[in-house]
């Protein structure tokens, strides 16, 4: 008998037992983020879940920053009254957009077809949604309950940088998150394979974000004529620029000890030449891992004129930047130079980078709980390229990771399922996730 199983029978509880079905009841409730006035906005999935926390005798706090914007926090746990420093576990409810027509299945059915629990949200983030609820509701029907103080927070808005959710709850609510010292978000935990073995890897530091509108202003005229103060070409090469520079390798704290990790598997030492090699060991999984080795600056949107043979006045673009943490100087000084005279930028949301280090008693509670899973895996921190609203909740002080925990297939493109077309979460690994947090809830 392993110690996991030795572990099993001591519960009196399955905390994944409601796990698959949680998640797809969350996902079939449309709460698409379009980034503006649109959309269904949060509130029919926070009341889903305020039901069922309070199904269980847990009250929530629920904050509304605009009509359908919705978020809610509780507080649970703190079973041990000498325990002060809470914990917090956040997760967030609203997911991007999906084009139906463009999926194999409903994006919105949460169908379980080929192992996998199928719909958008089913990776980010309403996976670790229904992982929470599931080990929580299981725990308090069992009188299971942490020694340590626990809040937890469903946010709003995440999608759009958090402004409606985790903001609101920092500026305008933070004594719901009294006490709470660290905090413990999505992405994650799930596994990459490397040379036949997992490697888990545990958030540990964010870029930073700056979402930008570039502007161009010229000599509006007719399109037959000569026009040297063309807004259109004066922005185009700008984002041409800026799309084609090859940002230099820079190391972190926290890729320096990932990519060690991946060395020493692949028997070689770690360099900012051979990062990129080393990166490409992770093999789907380079595509986030690739874009953390460097700043990034990817043009995303384009407009400008009306009519074929009208030269306008102005021309707009978006880029979405991402700079490493220590590196933000270096970022914004190439960007001036790369879009150059005559185009305004405008920030659209600029929010910080963060890197907690990867050391003391929540860092081996995650690392524990997983070999106690999967007794052969490797664990080991990484940079994540897009933002969480952990940005938000580190304003209070607190130290943040990712820690959504997956076994996944070796030949599971996950990271491409991220805002991707047929977003899908093995079943498998759903309750695997469900028994490491639960494992984890135990060493906190």
């Amino acid at each position: 008998m392993t110690s996991s199983e030795a572990s099993d029978q001591q519960r009196s509880y399955d905390p994944a037992a409601e796990v698959v079905e949680v998640c797809r009841d969350l996902i079939r409730i449309d709460t698409s983020n379009y980034g503006d006035a649109e959309g269904p906005g949060e509130r029919k999935a926070a009341e889903h879940v305020a039901t069922l926390l309070d199904e269980v005798g847990i009250t929530c706090e629920v904050i509304e920053s605009e009509p359908g914007r919705t978020s809610l926090v509780a507080r649970w746990g703190g079973a041990d009254p000498s325990r002060t420093d809470a914990l917090l576990l956040h997760g967030h409810l609203d997911v991007v957009p999906a084009a139906a027509e463009d999926w194999q299945v409903d994006p919105f059915s949460g169908e379980v077809q080929d192992g996998y629990v199928w719909g958008r949200g089913a990776v980010d983030m309403k996976d670790f949604d229904a992982m929470l609820l599931s080990v929580v509701r299981a725990r308090q029907q069992a009188g299971e309950v942490p020694d340590r103080p626990v809040v937890l927070a469903f946010t709003a808005d995440e999608e759009a940088g958090g402004h409606k959710g985790a903001q609101v709850i920092v500026e305008q609510h933070a004594d719901l998150l009294e006490g709470v010292t660290e905090a413990v978000g999505e992405v994650g935990g799930f596994s990459a394979t490397v040379r036949g073995r997992r490697v888990y890897l545990i958030e540990a530091a964010e870029k930073g974000m700056a979402w930008m509108k570039l502007t161009a202003r010229g000599r509006a005229g007719h399109g037959s004529m000569i026009n040297t103060d063309n807004a259109v070409t004066r922005l185009s090469a700008a984002v041409a620029r800026i799309g084609a520079h090859q940002w230099p390798v820079r190391l972190t704290p926290t890729m320096e000890v990932l990519l060690a990790t991946v060395a020493d598997l692949a028997g070689t030492e770690v360099t900012p030449e051979n990062a990129p090699a080393l990166i490409e060991e992770f093999g789907g999984a380079a595509r986030m891992l690739g874009a953390v080795i460097s700043n990034t600056t990817n043009p995303t949107m384009l407009s400008a004129g009306y009519k074929v043979n009208v030269i306008p006045t102005e021309a707009t673009a978006y880029v979405d930047g991402r700079f490493l943490p220590g590196f933000e100087d270096e970022f914004f000084s190439t960007l001036a130079e790369l879009t150059g005279e005559g185009v305004e930028i405008e920030h659209v949301s600029h929010q910080q980078p963060w890197e907690t280090p990867y050391d003391g008693d929540l860092v081996a509670a995650m690392t524990r709980s997983i070999l106690a899973e999967d007794d052969d895996a490797v664990v080991a921190p990484y940079l994540m390229s897009g933002g969480t609203d952990a940005k938000h909740f580190r304003k209070l002080g607190m130290r943040s990771y990712g820690f959504a925990p997956l076994r996944l297939p070796a030949d599971l493109d996950f990271t491409a399922l991220f805002h991707g077309v047929d977003e899908r979460v093995p079943v498998d690994a759903l309750e695997f996730g469900a028994r490491v947090f639960d494992r984890f809830l135990d060493q906190v």
